[in-house]
Formats: structure tokens, C-alpha cells, sequence
């Protein structure tokens, strides 16, 4: 194995969590052949510098505290960046209920303020569940949510 594109993957790994995905775009991109790319992840793997269940909890936990993404589009982009079921199940688990629709209830807090000066509570509403599906949250829990 090439040990300076060892030590450069590791460091890739180490910044951040990845998903094989990523990491095998960056071998491509540091020159690894095919075979040695299968050797690397191998090594990280064991290493544990690579965990696709731990990507999966991380993204899932910070693009919904952070971007208040809804579960449907954390599970979308997890199953685009080639996780399993059972991780993209297992991430998703990690958010509570209880957070979750305390999200959607901010959430439509901030659109209704947002579309306020709008002339129907009927347009009002169609907005706001608009966006809140947009975000990634089904349409059900927002309405189990919405007031």
C-alpha cells in the first residue's frame, strides 16, 4: 500500500465522518488503482476509521439540528450516498419524537410569521406545509403538528 495516500485518506478521515462513497471518490482522486482502493478501505475500516453507522447517526443528528432537515430528506440523501437500510433506519431512530415535532412547531412558527401579511389563512397554511415538505418533513406529521 501507498503510504502517502494512506496517511492522506486517514487524515480525510479523520477531519470528518464519511461514507465509502466519499472516501472512494477521494482515493480516485489521489490516484489509488482500483485494487489498492479496496486494501485502503479495508485498513480503514479496521482501523475504525471509516464506520458507515456512525456517518449515518452523524449526518442524520446535525443536518436535522442544524439545518432542520425533515427525516424524509435525511433519508434521501443517506440512500444517495449508498448507506444500507438498516443504517439509514438505525440513524434516523437516533431523533426523538418529541425533538422532532418540537422542530415542525418552530418551524411552522417561523413560516406563518413569514407569510403573515398574506390575505387567507387557507394560502397561509398550503404555504407553510409547502415548505415544511420542501425541508423534508412529511406532510402527516406536519399536520399532526399544525394549529
Amino acid at each position: 500500500m501507498n503510504t502517502e495516500i494512506l496517511k492522506k485518506i486517514a487524515n480525510y478521515c479523520v477531519y470528518q465522518e464519511r461514507c465509502h462513497q466519499e472516501v472512494i471518490k477521494k482515493l480516485s482522486e489521489l490516484g489509488a488503482k482500483h485494487e489498492e482502493a479496496d486494501e485502503f478501505i479495508s485498513w480503514l475500516i479496521t482501523e475504525s476509521y471509516l464506520n458507515e453507522e456512525r456517518f449515518g447517526r452523524h449526518f442524520a443528528s446535525s443536518k436535522f439540528r442544524l439545518k432542520k432537515w425533515g427525516k424524509q430528506k435525511i433519508k434521501y440523501e443517506l440512500k444517495m450516498r449508498g448507506l444500507s437500510t438498516r443504517n439509514i433506519q438505525f440513524a434516523l431512530s437516533e431523533i426523538s419524537k418529541e425533538d422532532y415535532l418540537q422542530t415542525i412547531e418552530k418551524l411552522i412558527d417561523e413560516k406563518k410569521t413569514k407569510y403573515r401579511n398574506l390575505d387567507s389563512a387557507l394560502v397561509i397554511r398550503q404555504k407553510v406545509l409547502q415548505a415544511l415538505v420542501l425541508k423534508g418533513f412529511s406532510s402527516e406529521d406536519v399536520l399532526e403538528v399544525y394549529s
